[in-house]
């Protein structure tokens, strides 16, 4: 279990109610965020301590890992600078009913703060970033402030206040027909292109006899019935132009287990075709599923447009631990 502080100051009132917590994937310059990439490294069972206008309001738990989503259309103009493709993780959260102001107890806290990507300054005023991981310590030491019920949560004596909900799939399904209805609507693109794209989301039609071709087999379990494979998209279906989800170097013929896998991030390849599996993955489902127990093993090579795809795969999907 790892702790988590977010500031929700703009958002608190959307993603406290709403069960979640979102961030973009990158800054406005297209660089990379400390605070958005450990949204990539939370799990389920994580605890979270929500702070807005000054004070701890919610606590919650994380009910899924990280999957991307697009910006909440409720934000309205809150964080216009953000870009549309972001991260979000699904929380169970329940408001504190006497919440408290970190600054009015921060003799208390100080000693507890790390020396570096602290929540709190040296004063008790906030930092301006979106999370913080914290440590069990400091979790602790907020906890004793506030009531006895959170103390009992982060102890593990209780485990079923805040019940967690999985429900990514769902939402990822929801975003996709929006995607698919644009499709439909779009007189520029003729009957033929349509019905491709289309059934390209499922991983039929042109998509899948073009994918055939270059990929035969399962590159994971290496089971090479058609009939039992599924024609995955590298970089996601949701993500690509129309001609990235025409591509057939944009996928791979995996096993549906496999191919959960690496929809969600829970594996990738390295261009040398060495596995790569998610440390926040989980083992024992791992070995389920075929992977081997040490995590060893090459699927062999790629094609240059296979390698580009996969780089995508590696930044924008694939979770990790720590940053």
């Amino acid at each position: 279990m790892r702790y988590w502080w977010v500031n929700q100051n703009q958002t608190y009132r959307h993603e406290v109610p709403g069960g979640y917590m979102w961030s973009p994937k990158l800054q406005k310059d297209g660089h990379k965020n400390r605070a958005y990439e450990l949204m990539r490294t939370v799990m389920p069972g994580d605890i979270v301590f929500s702070f807005a206008q000054s004070h701890i309001k919610a606590i919650g738990i994380a009910g899924s890992n990280c999957y991307e989503f697009p910006k909440p259309t409720e934000f309205g103009n809150a964080g216009s600078n953000w870009g549309n493709a972001g991260w979000r993780v699904d929380v169970s959260f329940i408001e504190i009913i006497n919440p408290i102001k970190p600054k009015n107890h921060i003799a208390t806290l100080r000693p507890l703060l790390p020396n570096i990507y602290s929540p709190l300054q040296p004063n008790g005023d906030g930092n301006q970033t979106y999370l913080f991981d914290i440590s069990e310590n400091l979790a602790l030491g907020l906890a004793h402030l506030m009531e006895r019920w959170v103390v009992d949560l982060l102890k593990g004596n209780i485990i079923n206040d805040l019940p967690t909900v999985e429900s990514s799939i769902s939402r990822i399904t929801e975003w996709e027909d929006t995607i698919e209805k644009l499709i439909e609507s779009n007189s520029d693109i003729t009957d033929t292109e349509r019905e491709r794209l289309i059934k390209s989301r499922l991983g039929q039609g042109k998509f899948r006899a073009d994918l055939l071709n270059i990929e035969q087999s399962c590159r994971v379990t290496g089971v090479n019935n058609p009939t039992h494979l599924v024609a995955s998209h590298t970089k996601p279906w949701r993500d690509s132009d129309n001609n990235e989800r025409l591509d057939p170097e944009n996928g791979f013929m995996l096993t549906p287990t496999i191919d959960h896998l690496f929809d969600r991030g829970f594996i990738s390849f390295e261009n040398n075709g060495d596995l790569i599996v998610s440390p926040v993955a989980h083992k024992e489902s791992m070995h389920k599923m075929g992977l081997p127990d040490n995590h060893q093993l090459n699927v062999g090579g790629f094609s240059e447009g296979q390698k580009r795809y996969l780089e995508y795969h590696r930044e924008s999907l694939l979770l990790i631990a720590n940053i």
